[in-house]
């Protein structure tokens, strides 16, 4: 990913070789949902921990699934497994374990391919995006419709981390979130928030800037 500069920030996942047990992986996943489901929960504050008894976890039909996850990646691994899940479906909220079951890894897969070739695929959507099109009716809402930027992103032309780039660049959500009062909204709005910290940092977002204005001035 460094090549790319894109960095997850695993601030308090120091060690990619030390092992979780089950119980460790159960806790992530449960910060993991409580960060792109609760607003006022915030991952890296805790520490990617919560409150949960062992008596609990035992109790659960699916820890055989949490145990093997333990035994099959490290806890760098898993962080990024997660990540992968959460921000990649389209609403948290309804993410449940026999999904992940069933598409974690393809899902995790992908997720990796995608951001190994981040600047590639932003640079592409960006220029297919703006293509004969004057920048800023793109983020314009009309009777308090959708602006076209959230359009595309819904048609699945624009994806979550294009938008989070985006807005890093250029601060379009903060007036989104004033004027559109919709589930829908809400919904993307609440993912860009919890996503971005794991997805970029200072540095990449000078280099996300100058290639979008390189599309734009075009």
């Amino acid at each position: 990913m460094g090549s790319h500069g894109i960095e997850l920030l695993k601030e308090n996942f120091k060690s990619k070789t030390a092992c979780m047990t089950g119980f460790d992986c159960y806790r992530t996943y449960l910060a993991f949902k409580n960060h792109f489901t609760r607003d006022k929960f915030d991952y890296f504050k805790y520490g990617g921990k919560t409150n949960v008894s062992m008596s609990t976890f035992n109790k659960r039909k699916d820890r055989y699934f949490f145990e093997k996850m333990s035994r099959q990646k490290k806890d760098g691994e898993i962080v990024d497994y997660f990540t992968a899940i959460f921000s990649q479906c389209d609403d948290p909220q309804k993410m449940w374990i026999g999904e992940i079951i069933e598409s974690g890894e393809k899902n995790y897969a992908e997720w990796q391919k995608k951001v190994q070739s981040l600047r590639y695929i932003f640079k592409q959507e960006m220029e297919s995006f703006c293509e004969g099109k004057e920048f800023n009716s793109l983020f314009e809402c009309k009777s308090g419709t959708h602006p076209p930027v959230v359009k595309e992103h819904l048609k699945k032309n624009l994806s979550i981390e294009s938008l989070i780039i985006l807005d890093a660049v250029i601060n379009f959500k903060k007036n989104l979130d004033k004027i559109l009062d919709d589930f829908v909204w809400e919904t993307v709005s609440l993912k860009m928030n919890k996503y971005k910290p794991f997805l970029l940092n200072s540095v990449t977002i000078q280099n996300y800037k100058k290639i979008l204005q390189e599309v734009v001035v075009k």
